[in-house]
């Protein structure tokens, strides 16, 4: 039976611009079973969080589990240049949240990044706090490491840690996954198909973004697309299957402004990958390969941006 509970659905590029297309995506997941919706208070100036709100304004608040990312400081020119989780202004993040989505709390609320200057302990305090004060019912963790995770759940448990994780980029599987099975936290995998490296557009043009990939990354996409046409699925549904059939506590999530694209995630559900299958893809796309550039590429200190 396909497990529609391990699907979530992405915001991150909705806007005012596309909100027709933005909320009709919306409610096909709905419509399709999928309950998760991931959004951030940064996302596109915080319009996503005003179409997210839009397109839930109807629905039975127990019908749908949303994830709020806060922290994240964008520029007026586009871009971000900074981070802040300081504990004193996360009350403010979260307020300005609730507002914005027109909801009187947040399932998940959790900050975008980790600043190496301020204790995960103290942070995850604050939003205890706004947990007490019924604001928060659960607290996430994004893109930390196996340790911080455990620091963390000793002040409070953690339900869910966002992290990025594809064929490319297996980083998380050295220790992060087992030491969220082992405390009973969720892993909200994003970047499933190498930030855009694996799709067929990058195929057609031998690149993404601004300019062509490497020979080596190519062949890799290339590998791999014939192992989906032999079983006779696309190229992103194949990735979403990998990511799922790998770890039992992962979930994935898609992000997409378009009904059809979300409704191609949910059968990918429907894929079953054996050992042998995983083997063959894996040993076809060596790690780490290109995978683009963004913020995945900085850390924080201080609330400035360092890259790595």
């Amino acid at each position: 039976m396909t497990d529609i509970g391990r699907l979530g659905l992405g915001t991150m590029d909705m806007n005012l611009g596309n909100k027709q297309s933005s909320i009709k995506t919306i409610h096909a997941a709905l419509d399709a079973g999928v309950t998760l919706f991931n959004t951030g208070e940064f996302y596109q100036g915080s319009e996503s969080e005003m179409v997210t709100g839009e397109a839930l304004k109807d629905v039975k608040r127990e019908n749908f589990f949303l994830s709020v990312k806060f922290g994240v400081l964008p520029s007026p020119e586009g871009g971000i240049y900074g981070l802040d989780v300081k504990p004193f202004n996360v009350k403010g993040h979260l307020t300005y949240s609730l507002r914005r989505l027109g909801l009187d709390y947040i399932d998940l609320y959790q900050p975008a990044r980790q600043d190496t200057t301020v204790p995960v302990e103290e942070l995850v305090g604050a939003i205890a706090e706004q947990v007490k004060a019924g604001y928060v019912k659960h607290i996430g963790l994004s893109m930390v490491d196996a340790e911080t995770l455990r620091r963390a759940c000793k002040v409070h448990p953690i339900h869910t840690v966002e992290m990025n994780y594809s064929l490319i980029n297996r980083d998380i599987e050295k220790e992060l996954i087992a030491a969220a099975k082992e405390l009973g936290v969720k892993v909200l995998a994003f970047g499933v198909l190498g930030h855009g490296m694996f799709s067929e557009k990058v195929l057609e043009t031998g690149g993404f973004g601004r300019g062509r990939i490497p020979e080596e990354s190519l062949s890799a996409v290339n590998a791999i697309k014939n192992i989906a046409d032999e079983k006779g699925v696309s190229l992103s549904q194949l990735m979403i299957a990998w990511s799922l059939a790998k770890h039992e506590n992962v979930q994935v999530l898609v992000g997409t402004t378009k009904p059809e694209h979300l409704l191609s995630a949910v059968e990918a559900l429907k894929i079953s990958l054996t050992k042998e299958d995983i083997e063959h893809m894996e040993s076809a796309s060596p790690k780490r390969l290109f995978a683009g550039r963004g913020m995945r590429n900085f850390v924080f200190t201080d609330g400035k941006m360092m890259r790595l």
